[in-house]
């Protein structure tokens, strides 16, 4: 199937699923909801894995940064994170734990829009390490009610605000393409944000390489600004770390094939390395 199609059929796919499940079959979060105060909005995070897999040296079956040809190449779904305007947000509110059962027939998609790029596991809300999804649901999705009740309603919805936002394609059509030599200026990629979803996002960097990007939106997602208080919009999109007026867009590259760069190289080395020295040895006897 060609990529647009898919980009096309694949919410549909997803709205098919939460359509066709049995809103008995999830487990509500309401019953132990810890009475933390109701948050504001909500805050989408992005993660360009152009940024983040350049900081992997060592590959696992659960790191998205070592799939070769599968190796993810748009934003990914960081999280969806209930946030107070204050710029506190609520954690953990909820005394049950993740259970992968739940959203079993959404794992494929999972899989390929919120992977983990790391090999390290997150730590959980009752203790332990767990799942990417699991640290993910445990410490934000049970904050979300009362607009999300149960686990698997809130992993549908997240899917489906990926599919309709969908950054990677707005950025490229204004222009702004991975690359590992050209630099962009932070407002262009702000404005080009702003023009499709009317609402000023937040941009978190890792030195002058863009790292996450995030979206806003009120608790019926409607897009809002993510500015805070009277900040001015550029100090409001790098609020979190600080990012130059030009940024990169570093291309994606699967991790896999730099760490066998990186052990063909030492290999290499060594093996000329020894040799020398072999030799020396043959010399001075």
């Amino acid at each position: 199937m060609p990529p647009l199609t898919l980009w096309l059929v694949l919410p549909f796919l997803v709205l098919l699923a939460a359509a066709t499940t049995s809103p008995t079959r999830a487990t509500t979060v309401a019953s132990s909801f810890h009475g933390q105060r109701e948050f504001d909005y909500f805050a989408f995070a992005l993660q360009w894995p152009g940024t983040y897999c350049k900081r992997t040296r060592s590959c696992c079956p659960t790191n998205g940064c070592c799939r070769g040809s599968n190796f993810p190449t748009v934003f990914t779904i960081h999280g969806l994170w209930p946030d107070y305007n204050d710029g506190t947000w609520p954690s953990c509110c909820s005394g049950s734990s993740f259970d992968p059962k739940e959203i079993l027939t959404l794992t494929n998609s999972l899989e390929q829009y919120w992977p983990s790029l790391s090999c390290s596991k997150p730590s959980l809300c009752h203790g332990g390490k767990g799942t990417f999804w699991a640290h993910e649901w445990e410490k934000h999705g049970t904050c979300s009610y009362p607009v999300f009740r149960n686990e698997y309603d809130y992993f549908v919805a997240v899917l489906n605000l990926y599919f309709k936002y969908n950054v990677t394609s707005v950025l490229n059509d204004a222009g702004y393409v991975p690359s590992n030599t050209e630099k962009y200026p932070l407002g262009g990629i702000i404005s080009a944000i702003e023009n499709a979803f009317h609402a000023s996002p937040q941009i978190v960097c890792s030195k002058d390489s863009v790292e996450e990007l995030r979206l806003c939106f009120y608790k019926d997602f409607q897009p809002r600004d993510c500015a805070l208080g009277s900040d001015t919009k550029i100090n409001m999109v790098t609020s979190k770390k600080s990012c130059p007026k030009y940024v990169s867009l570093p291309e994606p590259v699967s991790v896999s094939k730099t760490v066998s760069s990186i052990l063909f190289h030492l290999y290499t080395g060594i093996s000329l390395l020894l040799l020398k020295l072999l030799l020396t040895t043959k010399l001075v006897c």
